[in-house]
């Protein structure tokens, strides 16, 4: 039927509807059905009698299986039946042609009928094809013409069949059927009785859809020309392979291959390992020689061919040479040098030995470090060395997995490689500064590797094979043993270095240090001719220390200025004396005789750091208040505690009335106070400070003292005790009162320390204040008792 019969037509207000799913139909659109739906088929079936015209109205959502009408859109099409076709199974096959758009005004089932009836007004505008209609539709028409080039869900046939029309309406309906694919879209289109508006509509729907196909259209190229760009290389590829092949050459990514398949088999790698490695080396080879996943397998061989599964140093299991080269390089250091020369001596009768896991705990400067190197040198194997401060990652131990480009191995597996044996000396510097986060716990990693049952079979995320580190002779240092977890110390052999005396400082000094500055400094070994008394004062001036580190400052900046002098003066050497120190290093820093600090409310107590043994002054004031204990000099929780123990075990002993307590407040002060203290060995120095107080009677002079107090006042055991004694006697304390229960550890103090101190063993702090307070009260401490009463 054409459009001037329909024009013509007279349309019923009230007819028949069937709701249509996952599409909107448009006046002068045909669209065939399948209709399954007992109110649809009904629908049709009283239409076809009654002139054939139904109302086809699009669902709002298509998953609705039986609709009511709010489930239904207000505008559709008055549609004619033109074919229909009942299937044996009840169901029918139609053939709708749209007609005229129109209005629901009120759509309900029919139960007689079977279906829905709607009524309907007739929302078709009549348009005038003025100069702007005519222009907008042109630019429709040129809007569509470009969206059916890019696209391909439109034919070109749909393009000519445009020019044949010439009503607005019906042009822009026919550009909407053919262009639009969105439900809501062309049911807004659909909704728009005026034609100009819904010509606009129009064009803005294509102007969008034009943007995304051109969008699409530029992607699909470029991904076209990556494609297209493989396959070339890939065929080129082939291509030089045959020719290569015709004249017997090879290009340089068959070339690697070889050199790798060659590699292989030369390191002598165990089966497991060789068995990845050449399952990798078959993947590399079916790959493209430039494609990222080339890179990793290319790395990933590199490692496992560069390591030295079966290359070991022999050791050279010579007791003395070895006892030699130790004796040559550092000076005293005896429980280390005798592990080293028992380790040899093993090695010598049973001829295979795990490697031993030694750790070197110590303060810093006492030759942790460098007398790792000399075990290396004395058993004749490669050192390696690595630095655990700060590492945070599990994966600088264990390696990295190889899913990505930039993957690599841990630490360990990097070291042995680089040692370029499998049996070196593995030095793992600052154990104890390692931390952890939430990329795991190095400290947890390292178990395995220095567990002597599990490290021949260590296995490296990376190489994801196992190596056998179970003969490399691991040795890790550590300023204290706290920052090591408990499992991680158990599996190593601790080895304790204390500080050094001021007699092997002088002797290191002489044999090592000033020998070696002169060297660095260019200086000959006539140049520089310092004195004793000249390195006894720069020991004692110039540094306070439990090792060496500072000294060796000390006399590098001593050649420094004698070489400036060497220079400008043309001298041949220069006489370093006590008297002259002092121009070239300047003004001591450090006074060290504290033999004068005891007094009424002054003791000193000693204690120990990560450097070695301190000495620390403590004050005891009384000033007016209400019984209270006042603490200052940065003192931590443990120190604290001692001293409020202190306080009571002072206050137990009735040393003054307790009016007089009652009416002071007893200030502690321990001098430095920016330097953090604690730790629970000050406590009988506490305790001696405030009964020296109280009672009025001095602390004797060149008395120093450690130990932990009770509140019944027994003395219990303290650490370091050989760090406290060296720095009591380098600071001119010669008696010193320590616990009953150390004194086994009376043999580690060096003999020429041990012989000019007084060492005095305490159980109780009755002997305590026995041995250092003073018989009588001094002058001083007797006007401020009578002021008191």
């Amino acid at each position: 039927m054409d459009a001037s019969a329909n024009a013509s037509r007279v349309y019923p207000a009230r007819l028949p509807a069937i709701a249509i799913r996952d599409v909107v139909l448009f006046p002068h659109m045909a669209l065939p059905l399948s209709v399954d739906r007992p109110k649809s088929v009904a629908a049709i079936e009283t239409a076809l009698p009654a002139g054939k015209l139904m109302l086809a109205v699009a669902q709002k959502k298509p998953g609705v299986n039986d609709p009511s009408p709010d489930d239904l859109y207000a505008y559709g099409v008055v549609s004619e039946v033109a074919q229909s076709l009942k299937m044996p199974d009840g169901t029918m096959r139609v053939f709708l042609e749209g007609h005229k758009r129109a209005r629901v005004l009120k759509l309900a089932e029919d139960k007689e009928r079977g279906c829905l009836m709607a009524e309907v007004e007739y929302a078709e505008a009549a348009a005038d094809k003025t100069p702007e209609i005519i222009a907008l539709m042109r630019h429709a028409v040129q809007a569509f013409e470009e969206y059916v080039k890019l696209g391909t869900r439109v034919t070109l046939d749909s393009v000519s069949m445009l020019a044949q029309i010439d009503d607005p309406s019906k042009l822009a309906d026919t550009i909407a059927a053919n262009s639009i694919f969105n439900i809501p879209d062309r049911q807004e289109v659909l909704e728009t009785s005026d034609v100009k508006v819904r010509l606009e509509r129009i064009i803005k729907l294509l102007a969008k859809e034009i943007e995304i196909l051109d969008i699409e259209h530029k992607l699909h190229s470029r991904v076209k020309g990556q494609i297209e760009k493989s396959q070339k290389e890939y065929y080129l590829n082939e291509q030089m392979k045959a020719i290569q092949k015709e004249l017997h050459q090879k290009d340089d990514f068959s070339k690697e291959l070889d050199e790798l398949k060659k590699k292989i088999k030369a390191v002598k790698m165990p089966k497991e390992a060789e068995a990845a490695a050449e399952k990798e080396l078959a993947r590399l080879s079916r790959m493209a020689p430039f494609s990222p996943e080339t890179t990793v397998s290319r790395t990933y061989l590199d490692w496992l061919v560069g390591l030295p599964w079966n290359v070991e140093t022999r050791d050279a299991i010579d007791l003395e040479a070895a006892r030699k080269t130790l004796e040559e390089e550092h000076y005293g250091l005896k429980k280390p040098k005798d592990r080293v020369i028992e380790y040899l001596a093993v090695c010598t009768l049973t001829k295979k030995l795990k490697g031993p896991i030694l750790c070197f705990v110590g303060p810093p400067g006492t030759g942790k470090t460098s007398i790792a190197r000399s075990i290396a040198r004395s058993m004749g194997r490669n050192f390696v060395r690595m630095s655990l401060g700060g590492v945070r990652d599990e994966s600088e131990i264990r390696g990295h997995r190889r899913t990505y480009v930039a993957s690599m191995p841990g630490r360990i597996i990097q070291s042995i490689k680089k040692a370029r044996s499998r049996n070196p000396v593995f030095l793992m510097d600052e154990i104890d500064k390692m931390g952890s986060d939430w990329r795991g716990d190095p400290a947890a990693a390292l178990l395995e590797v220095l567990d002597p049952e599990q490290n021949s079979e260590f296995m490296d995320h990376f190489l994801d094979v196992p190596f056998d580190i179970s003969k490399v002779m691991f040795i890790a240092t550590a300023n204290t043993l706290w920052g090591i977890p408990v499992s991680l110390r158990d599996r190593m052999e601790v080895i304790e270095f204390n500080g050094y005396t001021h007699n092997e400082k002088i002797a290191i000094a002489r044999q090592f240090l000033i020998p070696k500055q002169l060297r660095e400094h260019g200086l000959q070994e006539t140049a520089l001719k310092p004195d004793g008394a000249a390195i006894d004062a720069i020991i004692r001036g110039y540094t306070r220390e439990a090792g060496v580190r500072n000294l060796d400052r000390e006399i590098a900046t001593l050649c420094r200025r004698i070489a400036t002098k060497v220079v400008e003066k043309k001298l041949k050497e220069v006489r370093i004396t006590e008297a002259n120190l002092h121009e070239y290093l300047g003004v001591p820093k450090f006074l060290n005789d504290r033999r004068e600090d005891n007094g009424v409310g002054l003791a000193s107590g000693l204690a120990w750091t990560e450097n070695g043994g301190e000495v620390l002054a403590v004050e005891a004031a009384a000033v007016p208040g209400k019984g209270a204990l006042i603490l200052t000099g940065k003192l931590g929780d443990v120190m604290k505690e001692s001293a409020q123990a202190a306080f009571s075990y002072i206050k137990s002993k009735d040393f003054v009335p307790s009016s007089y307590i009652q009416s002071r407040a007893f200030h502690i002060h321990i001098p430095e106070g920016a330097i953090p203290k604690d730790g629970p060995s000050a406590g009988i120095t506490l305790a001696t400070a405030l009964a020296s107080l109280l009672t009025g009677r001095p602390v004797k002079k060149g008395v120093s003292m450690t130990g932990e107090v009770t509140l019944t006042g027994r003395v219990l055991g303290i650490g370091g005790l050989k760090e406290k004694i060296i720095a009591s006697f380098r600071e001119g304390l010669y008696t010193v009162l320590f616990p009953k229960v150390n004194v086994k550890e009376l043999e580690d103090i060096p003999a020429e320390i041990k012989d000019k101190m007084r060492l005095v063993p305490v159980s109780s702090m009755d002997e305590v204040l026995e041995l250092v307070l003073e018989k009588g009260r001094a002058p001083s401490a007797r006007k401020k008792q009578k002021v008191a009463k």
